[in-house]
């Protein structure tokens, strides 16, 4: 008997506390409190349900966002030579790459990208460009494109001899297989490839490398330019996603060690610091790199008038060979061209390091509108990220003028050549970001755009800000006018692979929107001292290697003391809006002096905190702001507000910094 007693005492105990608190509540709705709005689309369960994360922290990625106590990753070093034929657009190159295999895994084989063969007609990428509006392919170039691969041997040391042996290998599309005769051991062992190659470089090249014309002769902006290793990781083993265009690499880390032969007409720049200035300049230009080492002003070390004097070039020989290196990089690239007019300043890091400013780009991009600011914008973008978030790593930043729109490798960035005034300061402050994400901080831009991009056109808004004391600041965004934009339901969510989403929804999705999210959640979720300091934290933890995107969502959270799912569920995973409207004003009792219940709905997915205005009659205004957990269990809340007389106006965010989808509901006015 006393086994069966028991639980109908619980029994018992739940049904009266249950009713006692079902009149409670009733005794409360009689007053005041409204049932939820039969309309709303919200659901708290989706919003703050538990569970966020698919995967719990181990030890290679720990729960809090760090890199675990076993956490690897490869390394590939590299060794690059290639000749440029200025005539037919030729780079014939030669590759010995040292390959370091970290992880836990023994390899049969090894898996490389061969970009250029997207501009093969045959390629996928090709294949897939729409016939017009694409930024991506070659632009009806039609041209032998693609990689000729006439090598590919191991390397062997024995005894301080080398010797070299041809190796199997298969090319599909944009990869290549390499077969290793014995397997590559794990935890450290090395293997040596030397790969002989050469391709014709595309005029366009999907945005990102290509050669332009002028009245000098051409600029060869040269990137993508060499076989590169793919990621192998413990996420998805070997990353092998097609290039296809749009979406952009995921790259290991290592040492380079470049030699780039042109016309000796030719000025040559690259990622990395130049070893080899006395044989490529002559005597004068020396001087002036000297001056430029120690000038936060301009420094013209190639003047418009010296392109058009041979006399400004070294003598007696008809090609010269540059040498550069660079240290703990994902990737190399470089430009050549006898129409560079060159200048440099330097950069004051907070190390004290000097790093130089350098620009490169034609006559018809002189100008003090144009690119005769370059390398100040160049400074002041990399001298500000550097105090604000992790120092600069590179000797050298170079900005170059081509035909792309935009594009970023370490160290050095193409920008347009036409570009003037705020779009060539957008476009060098944009590019130069990325240094930060993704050149220190790798992300796998070929899944994940939005961790560069993103994160960059963030960056931008704040050095926007900064710049010259706000010389191309920008007006600060009405959200409410930019939320039917940003959630309008033909998008994708951001979580989407580029080569997933329509190319017009590139821009929105991969820089705009999560960039704009990053910025609410810093002024109006954490504020910026937390933001600030969970930021510069992940890149600390991140710098040369390569997180997720959990890593990111568990570092912010760990380090504000905030649980974010509901802002990464609704901005980052799905595509929701946010409504938040004002249903109405109750007096206690009826009477002002008293108090006033104030009812406000959650009528779509994403749910948001709440920033109150309330106007009494006598034209006394207070703002309040409720936290984005009322809605952890509601989908419409009530509250008490201690009003002393009658209240005329309740206005939901009004300075507009939320993205809320519909104004029409944001205000109750009194008679209304």
């Amino acid at each position: 008997m006393k086994f069966k007693f028991i639980p109908l005492l619980l029994i018992g105990g739940m049904f009266f506390l249950g009713n006692a608190f079902a009149q409670n509540q009733t005794r409360k709705e009689n007053i005041a409190i409204p049932a939820p709005n039969p309309d709303s689309k919200y659901n708290y369960n989706d919003a703050f349900g538990d569970r966020f994360y698919n995967t719990n922290g181990n030890s290679y990625r720990t729960g809090s966002g760090m890199p675990g106590a076993q956490y690897w990753q490869n390394r590939a070093d590299y060794q690059l030579s290639a000749k440029l034929n200025e005539v037919t657009n030729e780079i014939i190159g030669s590759e010995i790459l040292t390959y370091t295999n970290n992880s836990p895994d023994e390899m049969s084989f090894l898996w490389m990208n061969l970009d250029q063969n997207l501009f093969k007609n045959s390629s996928r990428g090709t294949a897939i460009i729409p016939p017009v509006g694409s930024r991506n392919g070659s632009r009806g170039q039609l041209f032998d494109g693609g990689f000729k691969i006439s090598g590919v041997k191991l390397l062997s040391t024995v005894k301080g001899v080398t010797s070299s042996a041809d190796v199997k290998y298969m090319i599909e599309d944009t990869r290549m297989q390499i077969f290793l005769p014995q397997n590559l051991k794990a935890s450290g062992a090395q293997v040596k490839v030397k790969i002989d190659f050469s391709f014709i470089s595309p005029i366009y090249g999907s945005d990102r490398t290509g050669v332009l014309d002028t009245k000098n002769g051409k600029i060869f902006t040269i990137a993508q330019w060499y076989p590169r290793m793919c990621t192998y990781d413990e996420v998805a083993g070997w990353n092998t996603i097609p290039y296809t265009g749009p979406s952009e690499f995921y790259l290991e880390y290592g040492d380079f060690d470049v030699k780039i032969t042109a016309p000796v007409n030719h000025i040559v720049v690259s990622s990395g610091e130049l070893q080899n200035p006395a044989e490529v300049y002559t005597a004068a230009d020396l001087k002036r790199w000297e001056l430029a080492k120690n000038s936060d002003k301009t420094v013209i070390i190639r003047s418009a008038e010296d392109v058009t004097n041979p006399a400004t070039r070294p003598t007696g020989k008809k090609e010269l060979t540059w040498h550069f290196k660079i240290k703990n990089a994902r990737d190399v690239a470089w430009a050549s061209s006898p129409a560079f007019v060159i200048d440099a300043a330097k950069m004051n890091m907070p190390s004290g390091k000097k790093p130089l400013a350098i620009s490169a780009y034609p006559v018809e991009s002189v100008g003090d509108t144009a690119w005769s600011r370059a390398t100040e914008y160049t400074k002041k973008s990399i001298e500000f990220n550097s105090a604000k978030w992790y120092e600069y790593t590179y000797p050298v930043a170079t900005n170059v003028a081509g035909n792309e729109g935009g594009m970023e490798y370490p160290g050095i960035v193409f920008c347009g050549w036409r570009s003037t005034k705020a779009g060539l300061w957008g476009v060098t402050d944009h590019e130069f970001g990325h240094n930060w994400f993704p050149m220190i901080v790798g992300s796998n831009e070929r899944l994940h755009a939005w961790m560069d991009e993103g994160f960059n056109t963030f960056l931008n808004s704040l050095t926007n800000d900064d710049f010259n004391n706000g010389e191309y600041k920008n007006p600060k965004q009405d959200m409410h006018r930019l939320a039917a934009f940003l959630m309008n339901p033909a998008l994708e969510p951001v979580m989407t692979s580029p080569d997933n989403m329509k190319e017009r929804n590139i821009g929105t999705l991969c820089y705009f929107k999560p960039g704009t999210g990053l910025s609410l959640l810093r002024d109006e979720i954490l504020g910026p001292e937390r933001f600030d300091k969970a930021l510069q934290e992940y890149i600390k933890r991140w710098a040369f290697k390569h997180p997720t995107p959990d890593d990111f969502f568990r570092t912010i959270e760990n380090v504000s003391g905030e649980n974010l799912s509901w802002f990464w569920r609704g901005w980052f995973l799905n595509n929701w809006k946010a409504d938040i409207a004002v249903r109405g004003v109750k007096y206690l009792d009826g009477d002002a002096t008293k108090g006033a219940y104030i009812t406000i709905d959650n009528l779509e997915k994403m749910p948001l905190p709440v920033p109150l205005l309330i106007t009494t009659k006598s034209g006394k205004t207070e703002t309040i702001k409720l936290p984005v957990e009322i809605w952890q269990r509601n989908n419409a809340w009530t509250f008490v507000y201690p009003s002393t007389e009658e209240i005329e106006s309740v206005t939901f965010d009004p300075k507009h910094v939320l993205p809320d989808v519909n104004s029409t509901n944001d205000v109750w006015k009194a008679g209304n």
